[in-house]
């Protein structure tokens, strides 16, 4: 018996929670007093067409009253530690999903609960509600990928339950885009089999996706049948990656400009690698034209948490890949981190770090970006944002450096 409590638009009803004011108005939650796209929508923003994606232009035009609120990173990790601390009181087999969202193994402890899966659902979110003030949906079946499409069918405040010995039938209509880990390039392989919803998955053997990802194919296979192997985990893993994107204000092709933005994104990718001990050696540098991404590997001599090399590369991307056409977006991505006590390359020029130390000892003492280069001034008061791979425990915990400084800094904006 697996559950998935996800938390009904998160974000935006923290901030409806904490300004009275802004119960029942559409609201969105944008990145920074400078944000342009909206990044959380309350569902009366929902009801109107104002989607997590919307720009802020499209937002207003739809909706005059439409209400612009500045994210608080700091508020939505501390919610969220209360709510999933609390979660460990129903079953302590717990996976920490995203910031709104825990898998419940509650195999365990079903005896305890009587074997009402309906009671439990109600349960859960009852404590939820209790140490949060919010509302959140709950899906219960058999595997985690039928759970986590459960909890959608009936947000928000939904309690929606799946037999396991139901799921496959429950499934089958259901395009295999609905289910969590499958986006449109999956979906357009398993389009050359004809296969579109998950009931179709049982047309080809488990052999074809098994040959195109390995492991996860096989997954997917038994996912569409509602039969997801995957178990509850518990454990904090090392980063494979870490990156820092930023979508540009529109008509963006002032050269000075893009350097800005690469340079803000470069210093909040260095400090969350020097934060956690990190150091990186290639890089895969983005950004987006009209016409589409434009996209490379960029490589350092050895690995490097300075944002001064990170941004270096940036600008040799762009001097190789842009010509002047307006930037839409950019993406800084750092792969492969590994921990920077490793031994150097020994031919390599010793590096002086003192100045990214004493920056980062401010930082963490007056709040993010508090001091820092010139250069990027303009950029300095945007917002720290959330990952979406939030762990509570882990690396991973805000998308940039949340400190104390910023919790009281932006726990008094009020839009």
């Amino acid at each position: 018996m697996i559950a998935l409590v996800d938390m009904d638009a998160f974000f935006a009803a923290v901030e409806q929670m904490d300004n009275p004011r802004l119960q029942g108005c559409p609201v969105g939650v944008v990145n920074g007093e400078q944000g342009s796209t909206i990044i959380a929508a309350s569902y009366e923003a929902r009801a109107l067409g104002i989607r997590t994606g919307t720009s802020w232009a499209d937002a207003r035009a739809r909706c005059p009253a439409f209400v612009r609120v500045v994210s608080r990173p700091a508020r939505y990790s501390e919610i969220s530690n209360r709510i999933m601390s609390a979660l460990q009181e129903v079953t302590p087999e717990l996976e920490v999903f995203s910031i709104d969202e825990a898998f419940l193994d509650l195999t365990s402890c079903q005896a305890y609960y009587r074997y009402q899966p309906e009671a439990i659902g109600r349960l859960i979110r009852a404590t939820v509600l209790k140490v949060s003030g919010l509302s959140c949906s709950v899906g219960i079946s058999g595997d985690k990928t039928t759970a986590k499409w459960a909890a959608k069918q009936a947000k928000p405040g939904g309690l929606t339950l799946v037999h396991p010995d139901e799921a496959e039938q429950r499934l089958a209509n259901i395009p295999l885009t609905e289910l969590c880990g499958i986006g449109p390039g999956i979906a357009e392989f398993f389009a050359q089999y004809d296969v579109y919803r998950c009931g179709d998955m049982k047309r080809i053997p488990i052999s074809v996706p098994a040959q195109r990802f390995g492991n996860l194919g096989r997954r997917l296979w038994l996912m569409a049948q509602g039969r997801d192997p995957a178990a509850i985990d518990q454990r904090t893993h090392e980063p494979k990656s870490l990156s820092h994107g930023k979508i540009l204000p529109p008509q963006v092709r002032e050269v000075t400009i893009i350097h800005g933005f690469f340079m803000h994104m470069a210093e909040k990718l260095a400090t969350r690698l020097r934060r956690h001990g990190y150091v990186v050696q290639e890089y895969h540098i983005s950004m987006r034209c009209p016409e589409g991404w434009r996209q490379a590997w960029m490589r350092t001599e050895q690995g490097t948490s300075d944002g001064a090399e990170i941004f270096r590369l940036c600008k040799r991307f762009l001097r190789q890949h842009w010509f002047g056409e307006v930037v839409q977006q950019i993406r800084i991505h750092a792969a492969s981190p590994v921990r920077s006590g490793m031994q150097p390359d020994f031919f390599a020029l010793p590096g002086d770090d003192s100045v990214n130390q004493a920056m980062d000892d401010v930082n963490g003492q007056f709040g993010a970006f508090a001091v820092h280069r010139g250069s990027m001034h303009a950029h300095a008061r945007s917002a720290p944002v959330i990952s979406p791979a939030w762990s509570r425990n882990g690396m991973r915990e805000g998308h940039s450096a949340v400190t104390p400084a910023d919790t009281s800094k932006n726990s008094r904006k009020k839009t």
